[in-house]
């Protein structure tokens, strides 16, 4: 009975307490793998019924995940060799390959669902998007560290990283992919925030980026429909509405404990895309309100150990590592924000991946790339950490001897 009483405190001291003489965060780790693998899971049961109608063949997506789980991992172990110092003196280097890349599938591209938003290479396609995203992430963070006085004294600091969004912006709009460019634009506001941008600036970019956003909807006959489908999907819930009133279903399905592992029925060809955009309402339904509320707990761990972790680093005055995490965990939080709100109706829908979860392998090595800058940044916080801490008693004997 005590050991019961004393585990809800267990765990929460674990949560809150750093991995005490260890040069990584093991939470942050085993919080990622079990993302990694419920995605697995949840994309096999979700595939099923149309891997078998295309290929006859009802692991074929469940096969191409685990394969781009392990290139994940394999790219993940990579970059946490990789010092931080190396991100920041080759981010101008990334910005411009990734802008090769938005070009190259403008020419080149393979279109799926009217967007032309790959790029195929030996029967792998490459979605220079999620590439773009971490590049300009990295290049801000870099930015704010060179220009951290001008951007919080004047207005052209906090508007040059502006124009490179807008150049991102565009090449991505031309695709077309609006959920990106709203990722990327939520992103870099957060971030130049964090930098010390004055509020006025803050307020009036949010207002500006809003305005531009719907005019971009008004703009696309497609996109007003699926905005008027949000907000009323049962007006025509064989039309614009049907995605999202499958979806609704799965929820509704799903109870507080779900139906089990794999027991959908919105997944047998009635919920379109339900391995990859609305992978979530495939959750709901097998696992339950029980189920989709750990999932999220868990992505959330992740997004405040990325916000903690740059709390850090800014108190150390390591400034890239510091604005690159709290830009990362922005990033995952918001991404997650606009894939759950579509699945359950409180958002437009979005062709955006759930972090980690989602089928897609461009989104999930560059998610699994960001995670190991997040350790790597911590590692590095942690060592220069141990270092100081080692040479203190070491200058305080000699400053008595002296």
């Amino acid at each position: 009975m005590t050991a019961v009483r004393a585990f809800p405190k267990y765990c929460w001291q674990w949560l809150r307490t750093p991995s005490p003489g260890v040069l990584y965060d093991r939470q942050l780790v085993w919080t990622s793998l079990l993302l990694m693998v419920i995605g697995l899971v949840m994309v096999t049961s979700a595939s099923l019924p149309v891997g078998l109608r295309l290929a006859d063949a009802p692991f074929l997506f469940a096969k191409r995940h685990a394969f781009y789980l392990l290139v994940a991992m394999l790219a993940a172990v990579a970059v946490m060799y990789i010092p931080v110092k190396l991100w920041q003196r080759y981010s101008g280097y990334m910005l411009l390959i990734s802008s090769i890349l938005l070009l190259a599938v403008l020419v080149v591209g393979r279109s799926v669902n009217g967007a032309v938003r790959w790029i195929s290479i030996a029967g792998i396609n490459i979605q220079p998007a999620e590439i773009a995203k971490l590049s300009l992430f990295v290049f801000l963070a870099g930015y704010l560290v060179r220009r951290h006085g001008e951007v919080r004294e004047h207005f052209r600091g906090f508007a040059k990283p502006l124009a490179v969004l807008l150049l991102f912006a565009g090449l991505l709009l031309i695709q077309p992919d609006l959920g990106s460019v709203v990722v990327m634009f939520v992103t870099t506001v957060g971030m130049l925030f964090m930098a010390g941008a004055k509020l006025w600036q803050f307020i009036a970019l949010l207002m500006t980026g809003l305005t531009l956003v719907a005019g971009l909807i008004i703009a696309e006959p497609y996109r007003v429909r699926r905005v008027t489908a949000f907000l009323d999907p049962w007006q025509d819930p064989f039309g614009s509405g049907y995605q999202l009133t499958q979806s609704l279903m799965a929820f509704g399905r799903g109870g507080w404990f779900g139906q089990g592992l794999g027991n959908s029925i919105q997944k047998l060809e009635y919920l379109p895309e339900a391995h990859t955009d609305f992978v979530f309402a495939v959750i709901a339904e097998e696992l339950g309100l029980v189920g989709v509320s750990v999932i999220l707990c868990l992505i959330f761990f992740l997004v405040f150990k990325a916000l903690f972790i740059g709390k850090h680093c800014l108190a150390q005055n390591q400034l890239f590592g510091g604005f690159l995490a709290f830009g990362i965990g922005i990033w995952f939080a918001f991404q997650t924000l606009v894939n759950v709100g579509a699945a359950a109706g409180m958002l437009p829908t979005k062709g955006l991946t759930l972090p980690l979860i989602s089928y897609g392998g461009s989104s999930l090595v560059i998610m699994a790339v960001a995670v190991a800058l997040l350790l790597r940044i911590d590692h590095e916080y942690r060592l220069a950490t141990s270092q100081a801490h080692q040479k203190t008693p070491y200058q305080g004997k000699d400053h008595k001897h002296d």
